[in-house]
């Protein structure tokens, strides 16, 4: 059975083909990251350039934050594979050593002059509007819009990674937990917003941004939902195909004359399909059958979806 490809992000992302010529030193760059890492890292160009658009801002800034995507986490090709690769939580002297990462990826840009323009995204992306990142701690005035967007878009993808999502069902949860990082600290138990300083009253992450990359999760989930219904006419083909090979099976099964039985199993030699035979071609049915019923009701469940992330608030 043929199964559907999804790609999680939408086929209209932006990619690196699709990028002037002369910007292919600096994505090659990649190359050096760990495939996980440079899979990241491309995600995070892609949807920063999506974002830019949802946002409608120019050309020339959009391929600079794109470009800054790509680079953002270049730095961690100076931080040792035991801590990139650790698949469980990183101690607190480990942790450490990974938030080097951004200056380490500021001294490759800068000691790089075709790289140089881009250095913000690496050094920045890990700054919080409410002062609590890092490298410097800065706070909204002084982080780099650029910097902004990369942080929303590298969230986004590092949740939907961690949670090896394949399919946009239950990504409203993801979108729930990046709503909170828009919020104070201590927005809960704040009842006198009013009286707090400026910095304290913000988040880690522009609401502004996050609302357009709702957008683009809504879009994303609705090229998901095109695709099903590709593969709902795939399946109802090969049911119908295979239906019509169950129907002369029963008709051969039902005759004595052998010309009869013989002219019935041609027919449904001429029907199968590559591994198919007599023996199987029940069990392929049924596969077939369940795939469709699952993939209608994950179309009802992505539709859901849809409704549940344009309730949500930022």
């Amino acid at each position: 059975m043929l199964l559907e490809k999804i790609d999680f992000y939408d086929s209209t992302s932006i990619k690196t083909y699709n990028l002037d010529k002369n910007m292919r030193y600096e994505l090659s760059v990649l190359d050096k990251l760990d495939p996980m890492t440079k899979q990241h890292s491309e995600n995070v160009g892609d949807l920063s350039g999506r974002i830019c658009q949802q946002l409608r801002l120019n050309k020339k800034f959009t391929v600079h934050a794109i470009i800054c995507g790509y680079l953002h986490d270049i730095g961690k090709t100076m931080i040792p594979y035991s801590i990139i690769s650790k698949p469980g939580k990183l101690t607190d002297e480990e942790y450490e050593i990974m938030k080097n990462h951004t200056i380490y990826g500021y001294q490759i840009c800068m000691d790089d002059i075709k790289l140089r323009p881009y250095a913000e995204g690496p050094l920045y992306h890990h700054e919080a509007l409410n002062g609590s990142g890092y490298p410097k701690g800065l706070t909204k005035k002084d982080i780099p819009f650029v910097a902004r967007i990369i942080r929303v878009a590298d969230e986004y993808d590092a949740l939907v990674t961690k949670r090896h999502y394949t399919t946009h069902v239950h990504i409203s949860e993801t979108l729930k937990d990046m709503i909170k990082d828009t919020k104070p600290a201590n927005y809960k138990q704040t009842m006198a917003l009013s009286q707090l300083s400026e910095n304290s009253r913000m988040g880690k992450i522009s609401p502004t941004i996050l609302k357009a990359l709702f957008k683009l999760v809504i879009d994303d989930t609705k090229y998901e939902i095109s695709l099903l219904y590709d593969y709902l006419d795939y399946l109802r083909e090969n049911i119908k195909r295979l239906e019509l090979i169950d129907s002369y099976n029963a008709k051969m099964q039902a005759t004595d004359k052998q010309s009869k039985r013989d002219y019935y199993a041609e027919g449904m030699k001429l029907l199968f399909s590559v591994g198919e035979d007599f023996l199987n071609y029940h069990n392929v049915l049924q596969e077939y059958k369940d795939a469709l019923v699952t993939r209608e009701k994950r179309i009802t469940d992505l539709y859901n979806e849809i409704k549940l992330i344009k309730k949500l608030k930022v």
